[in-house]
């Protein structure tokens, strides 16, 4: 963004073309100087990782990404396995309730029926996939009890089954955040929202 561009009330103008390589390097100076134990990307696709792979000296340690039972990044996930990224999941409830986002996960009828068959909550299964992902969750509530109960995953002593994940894999794909606000046609920045995301 360019400077004294504030919060989401933005235009397309206010886009800058964005310095892969510059701010890798800035990153990097700053796990050189102790500033940061590990440095990562967020919303990085693979095409976008790949560019920083070329001339990195420090790879990205984490790809922090939207991910859950409805946006579940097959594609990327198997691409940071293999580079050796770990992916972190914001949004793993997919932001029901929010300005942006839906009720992908919380209302999925195939997880309810999980969740009813193994007496647990919504969220537990939704965010026990991710966790059996082998991903780590970024979840934003401030309830202390909804913050027990995320914890009571690790708990379970039995995973998914095949059928659990059969079903889930059912789940019509259902991105919370589009992201159409970062792209410009006319000039710098993305030109559509694919290459956003890629």
């Amino acid at each position: 963004m360019k400077e004294g561009t504030h919060g989401y009330n933005m235009t397309k103008e206010c886009l800058l073309e964005f310095d892969i390589k510059g701010t890798w390097e800035a990153m990097e100076e700053c796990s050189k100087l102790g500033l940061a134990k590990s440095i990562g990307v967020s919303n990085f696709g693979p095409k976008k990782l790949s560019q920083i792979l070329q001339f990195c000296a420090i790879p990205p340690a984490v790809n922090q990404v939207e991910m859950h039972v409805a946006w579940k990044q097959d594609k990327l996930r198997g691409f940071c396995k293999e580079k050796g990224i770990h992916v972190s999941a914001w949004s793993p409830l997919a932001s029901n309730g929010s300005a942006w986002g839906s009720m992908a996960v919380m209302a999925s009828p195939i997880l309810k029926e999980i969740a009813q068959a193994r007496g647990t909550t919504v969220a537990q299964v939704a965010l026990r996939w991710v966790y059996e992902q082998g991903s780590s969750v970024i979840v934003k509530s401030f309830n202390k009890e909804r913050m027990k109960e995320n914890l009571k995953i690790l708990e379970w002593q039995r995973d998914l089954t095949q059928d659990e994940l059969h079903k889930i894999n059912q789940i019509p794909p259902n991105q919370g955040v589009s992201g159409h606000y970062f792209v410009n046609e006319n000039g710098p920045g993305y030109k559509s929202v694919h290459e956003l995301w890629e």
